[in-house]
């Protein structure tokens, strides 16, 4: 692992950063009520918390360009969630599982664990194999500066689910355990995996929450999972499913069973 790599490229991302952004915010199209980054690159918004008296706002940022390219992860915190202030960015490229020019931090969640903030993202790199996407964790302790941790990745793609589509993790506690669901594909039918641990750290698999049958896309791309009211509502963004790029599914889910029935 490469702290100071890390640190450096964050350092080089935020010159950026500072040397156009007072021309950025003077564009006419700017907006004054939805958030966007100071310079460059957005898209998906990540890790959204609460923590030590701050929301906190996580995203998919490439600061060097306005179009996709090596992920970062910008941050952003409110004490109103409509005002925001921007913060260092959280994460740069910087090791062999995440640092590729078309790669880098792809999206993830967050959640506290022992007093600390952590990240949970997908790494995605290409080191001649083709594109590889792992599952990584990055903590900090004031919320403001990351780590990434020394045995990254915690998770590879299972048998039979093909390396460059396995990302986006989504993380949550329940009880005494943590529970993640990952996008996943597997004989090109999307597919929500869940995992459960401990420690944040060693996951096991568990199973599929859910699959498509084949009419639900190749891929299910940034999952989420939560209870309402007395159901449960898994969300994500299917591959390959045409004008449907944003999907839910309704159905009950039993902790103890692990099984979750469609409506």
């Amino acid at each position: 692992m490469s702290k100071e790599l890390m640190k450096q490229n964050i350092e080089k991302a935020q010159r950026e950063i500072d040397s156009k952004k007072d021309i950025v915010k003077k564009g006419k199209m700017r907006q004054r009520y939805h958030f966007m980054a100071q310079t460059g690159w957005l898209n998906d918004p990540n890790g959204l918390i609460y923590f030590r008296g701050k929301y906190h706002f996580f995203f998919q940022h490439n600061p060097y360009n306005g179009f996709w390219d090596s992920m970062h992860w910008g941050h952003a915190v409110s004490d109103d969630m409509l005002h925001w202030e921007y913060l260092p960015l959280a994460l740069a490229p910087s090791e062999t599982y995440d640092n590729h020019l078309r790669g880098g931090c792809f999206s993830g969640s967050a959640i506290e664990h022992d007093g600390k903030l952590f990240l949970m993202f997908t790494g995605a790199t290409n080191e001649g194999k083709g594109n590889e996407q792992t599952q990584c964790i990055a903590y900090s302790e004031d919320g403001i500066h990351f780590e990434k941790y020394a045995g990254n990745p915690v998770l590879t793609a299972p048998e039979g689910v093909p390396t460059d589509c396995f990302r986006d993790p989504k993380v949550w506690k329940h009880e005494d355990t943590y529970y993640m669901v990952c996008g996943a594909s597997r004989d090109n039918k999307g597919q929500a995996l869940l995992y459960r641990s401990k420690d944040m750290i060693h996951w096991t698999y568990f199973n599929v929450l859910a699959e498509s049958r084949g009419e639900w896309g190749y891929m299910w791309e940034c999952p989420d999972f939560y209870p309402m009211g007395d159901k449960y509502v898994l969300t994500f963004s299917p591959m390959g499913a045409g004008e449907h790029t944003s999907v839910y599914l309704v159905g009950a889910f039993d902790y103890i069973w692990w099984v979750i029935l469609i409506t």
